[in-house]
C-alpha cells in the first residue's frame, strides 16, 4: 500500500500531517506526532503582532539610549514573557530540525508586508523546509474594499517570495467574492500550495457581566463540507497542492479530501481531542479502506471526486442547492 503524498515540493509518507496548533508549540509533543506517523508538521504560528512589538520596542530603546554610550544597545529589555518573540521562535524552529526527522514546516499568521519578508528569511535560514502564510483578514471596516483585502495579502506574499527560496503555501479563508480567481493571483506570485481553510474563532457575549468572551470551538467533521466544495473546484482547474484543513477527524475525512484533489489533510482538532496516538488509529483505518476498496496508493486516489473527474459537474454549482432544498421537502411530506 503506498501512502506517499508530495506537498510542496517535500516527499511525505502520507497525506496525515498535524496543523498548527499548540500541539506543535511543545518538543516532547512533536516528538510524539513523529512516533506516531505524523507526515510533517506545521508549527504554531508566529504572529505579526508578535513581529510588529519586536520591531517596535527594538527602535524605541535604541533611540532612547542613543546618547547614552557606545553600549546603548545593551540596554534593550526582554519583551515580555507571555507572548514569545520572533528570535525564540527561530530557535524553535532549529531545535526541532536538529530532533525530528520529518519536515518542519513554519507558519507565519498576519496580513501586512510588515516584518513578515525580514521574518520569512530568518525563518528559511533556522532550518524549515516550508512556510505557510497564514492570510488570517476579518474584515470590519466599511472603506475596507475587497479588491484592497485581495492587493495587501498578494503585496505581503511578494514581499516574502523575494526573500526566500523554500515553498510558500497561503491559508485562506472561504469568504473571498472569488476564491478561485483569487487563488489562480496568489500561484502567479509563486505560491505553490494552498490551505483551504482558516477558522475564525467567533467571540461570545455573557450578558450577566456584559462582557465579550473569547471562545474556543473545536471543529467537527460537518465543517469538512466546505472545504471539498472549493478542494474539487480548484483541483480540477490549478496545478497547485492543496492543504485540507478544518474538519478532518476521520479516514473517512482524509478519504473524501484526497478524493476531491487535496495532498494532505491537516488534523488539529481531533488530535487535542484524543491526543497524538489517534494518527496511529486514522492511519491504520485508512490503510485498511484502501485495501478493501481496491486503491493501490493515495495518488490513484487523489482527484478522483474532483469537479471534472466526478462525473456530475452540476453537484459542486447552483443546481446543487435546489436538490439539496427539495430532497429534504420530499423526504418530510
Amino acid at each position: 500500500m503506498d501512502m506517499t503524498t508530495t506537498y510542496l515540493g517535500l516527499k511525505l509518507k502520507s497525506p496525515l500531517v498535524p496543523g498548527a496548533s499548540p500541539l506543535t508549540a511543545d518538543l516532547a509533543m512533536i516528538k510524539r506526532l513523529e512516533d506516531a506517523g505524523a507526515a510533517a508538521i506545521v508549527m504554531h504560528s508566529l504572529f505579526e503582532e508578535q513581529i510588529r512589538r519586536d520591531n517596535h520596542a527594538t527602535i524605541y530603546y535604541r533611540e532612547m539610549h542613543v546618547d547614552s554610550c557606545a553600549e546603548a544597545s545593551s540596554f534593550i529589555p526582554m519583551l515580555e514573557e507571555d507572548l514569545p518573540g520572533p528570535d525564540q521562535y527561530l530557535e524553535e524552529i532549529r531545535r526541532i530540525r536538529q530532533s525530528v526527522g520529518i519536515p518542519v514546516i513554519a507558519s507565519i499568521n498576519g496580513v501586512t508586508t510588515s516584518g513578515w519578508a525580514e521574518y520569512a528569511a530568518l525563518i528559511e535560514q533556522a532550518g524549515a523546509d516550508a512556510i505557510e502564510l497564514n492570510a488570517y483578514i476579518l474584515a470590519t471596516d466599511l472603506d475596507l474594499t475587497a479588491n484592497q483585502i485581495e492587493q495587501d495579502t498578494l503585496a505581503a506574499v511578494k514581499a516574502v517570495r523575494e526573500h526566500v527560496r523554500i515553498p510558500l503555501a497561503v491559508k485562506l479563508s472561504p469568504f473571498y467574492s472569488s476564491l478561485p480567481n483569487f487563488a489562480a493571483k496568489l500561484t502567479h506570485f509563486g505560491v505553490q500550495g494552498l490551505v483551504l481553510f482558516n477558522r475564525f474563532y467567533q467571540p461570545d457575549i455573557d450578558p450577566q457581566t456584559q462582557t465579550v468572551v473569547p471562545r474556543l470551538v473545536l471543529s467537527n467533521s460537518d465543517e469538512l463540507l466546505l472545504r471539498l466544495r472549493w478542494i474539487a473546484v480548484l483541483a480540477s482547474q490549478m496545478d497547485v497542492d492543496i492543504a485540507c484543513s478544518g474538519g478532518v477527524h476521520t479516514h473517512l475525512d482524509v478519504i473524501k479530501a484526497v478524493m476531491a484533489g487535496a495532498n494532505i489533510t491537516q488534523m488539529v482538532s481531533a488530535l487535542l481531542r484524543h491526543g497524538p496516538e489517534y494518527l496511529i488509529r486514522v492511519r491504520s483505518d485508512l490503510e485498511r479502506w484502501m485495501d478493501e476498496n481496491q486503491f493501490p496508493s493515495i495518488q490513484k486516489m487523489r482527484r478522483s471526486m474532483n469537479v471534472f473527474n466526478s462525473g456530475d459537474l452540476q453537484a459542486y454549482e447552483r443546481v446543487n442547492y435546489m436538490r439539496v432544498l427539495q430532497s429534504w421537502t420530499h423526504a418530510h411530506d
